[in-house]
């Protein structure tokens, strides 16, 4: 069908600005400081750390009962979004859904993630899961698979993926590293390092790259030290600290022509945020599942050897 000139030109005129609306973002869980941090980089323009193209605009509350950092913080969090963003509250996830174009997933307990996702699965909205992506290796299993069944593009990962740390250790030859970082565990998270030691295995991860193939831990009521072997021979180390000077992250890399040390691997908020829009216009996770599935099989075999006092398991 041939358009009319006019049509034509009104089409091209109008296009341009549609395209640069920017994405109208809704968050779940409102019991974490990442949902005030995320707002305003997407939000507050004069934000050092600002990343266009995106804007949050609704939320639900969601939160833990029993979990007392849930439980204390959300009204907190909740009164911040509403008074200083003007961010509507809704009451319930698929009401979320209608008024938005994508999803971040923040809700502080990882037990909820596949209950919680699995509407917006439904619903067809891209979303990142903030961690941990679930509480248990079967969980981030059917978080995978629903997602597949339905066809839409989800991702998870720490801030600490993006930190300056992984990026000025990313030395030719890598033979092996080292990460670090707190390790409290919250017991009612069936995967104990899911809770707060997933942020220096994915620091590891992002080093190291998949690859892992099985995974011996020695535990200890104030660390925990886990070493991967990787199938082409390198090793990966996690330390997670829970006495004694336990707030830092950091990392050694071990390359074929030298050896690089980094404290300066804390969250790095701003570069997350900017992949998170760039996932949202395009649908291609920075970060592939199937990496994401590693790291918790990681965790799980780590939880395994844990149990076995400190016997090497194979990742499944």
């Amino acid at each position: 069908m041939r358009i009319a000139p006019i049509l034509l030109l009104t089409i091209l005129s109008i296009t341009p600005a549609f395209a640069q609306e920017p994405i109208r973002v809704g968050i779940i869980g409102l019991d974490t400081s990442h949902v005030v941090a995320f707002t305003r980089i997407l939000n507050d323009s004069s934000d050092p750390n600002h990343a266009p193209g995106a804007r949050v605009v609704a939320a639900y509350k969601g939160g833990s009962p029993d979990l007392a950092n849930s439980r204390d913080r959300i009204d907190g969090f909740t009164k911040t979004l509403t008074e200083k963003w003007g961010v509507e509250m809704v009451d319930s996830i698929p009401a979320l859904c209608d008024r938005v174009d994508a999803v971040l997933l923040e809700s502080l307990d990882g037990r909820k993630h596949l209950e919680q996702v699995r509407p917006v699965f439904e619903a067809g909205k891209r979303v990142f899961i903030d961690k941990p992506l679930a509480a248990s290796l079967a969980d981030a299993r059917e978080i995978a698979r629903l997602g597949r069944e339905h066809g839409v593009p989800w991702w998870s990962a720490s801030s600490l993926r993006y930190s300056k740390a992984a990026f000025d250790l990313r030395i030719e030859g890598l033979t092996g590293a080292i990460t670090w970082g707190p390790g409290p565990i919250e017991p009612s998270h069936q995967l104990d390092l899911s809770w707060y030691g997933i942020h220096p295995v994915e620091l590891l991860y992002s080093l190291m790259g998949p690859g892992c193939v099985r995974v011996r831990r020695v535990y200890t009521e104030g660390a925990d030290v886990i070493t991967g072997e990787w199938k082409d021979g390198r090793l990966g180390v996690v330390r997670t600290i829970r006495e004694g000077k336990s707030d830092d992250y950091g990392a050694t890399a071990f390359g074929a022509k030298e050896v690089r040390i980094s404290t300066d691997a804390g969250a790095a908020y701003g570069p997350l945020m900017e992949n998170m829009v760039e996932f949202f216009k395009t649908g291609k996770p920075p970060v592939p599942n199937e990496e994401t599935l590693e790291i918790f099989s990681f965790m799980d075999a780590a939880l395994r050897s844990r149990n076995a006092g400190g016997e090497a398991m194979e990742l499944r």
